[in-house]
């Protein structure tokens, strides 16, 4: 008799090995340390997830689309691409310093997962590259005169951010980079002359 599908066991496979990718690291985790968070057996897993690199890669699709959402919802509740730009730079800088953050999970899978050609570490190009993307559709909508440099000024800044959080996690350095980004925005919109 063939066993019964279990819909959630997806997704919480999937959150367990989330919490324990953020707070260990991809390679320090192993299936049996899910296996055991999840209280699941080994067929179950395998069967949502058949290696664990496909088990990375989901990992880094969901935060593809944690990404989306929020982009989402600022575009939703802030208006303007001048203050929405600001609004996602701080909620960056928030997750930066919330206790047990440990950076940002597309350096980190690139850092575990360096092969080009590794499917972990395209996801991981593919993600940052969405936000590259966003912040330059975001900064062109502005009127700057260069969206392209502002946007990237502005993901230097997050990266900062996710860099800087994970080893010193201070509100302080948060609240300075928010107004870095508004002074990095205020500068790419004035008149040049």
């Amino acid at each position: 008799m063939p066993r019964k599908s279990d819909p959630g066991a997806r997704d919480r496979i999937l959150d367990a090995a989330c919490r324990l990718f953020n707070a260990h690291g991809v390679h320090a985790v192993g299936m049996q340390q899910i296996i055991d968070e999840v209280g699941c057996g080994k067929n179950l897993l395998y069967r949502e997830f058949q290696t664990k690199d496909d088990l990375v890669a989901a990992y880094i699709r969901r935060g593809r689309r944690e990404w989306l959402v929020n982009l989402e919802e600022t575009e939703r509740q802030v208006s303007g691409p001048a203050d929405q730009l600001v609004a996602l730079v701080a909620k960056v800088a928030e997750e930066s310093t919330t206790p047990g953050f440990r950076g940002c999970f597309i350096y980190n899978a690139y850092a575990e997962f360096p092969e080009a050609d590794h499917p972990v570490n395209m996801a991981a190009a593919e993600n940052l590259e969405l936000i590259r993307e966003s912040l330059f559709g975001l900064a062109k909508r502005t009127g700057a005169a260069d969206p392209r440099t502002l946007a990237d000024r502005l993901l230097l800044i997050i990266d900062g951010l996710k860099a800087n959080g994970a080893a010193m996690g201070k509100a302080g350095t948060a609240a300075a980079a928010v107004t870095f980004a508004e002074e990095t925005i205020r500068a790419a919109l004035r008149p040049i002359g």
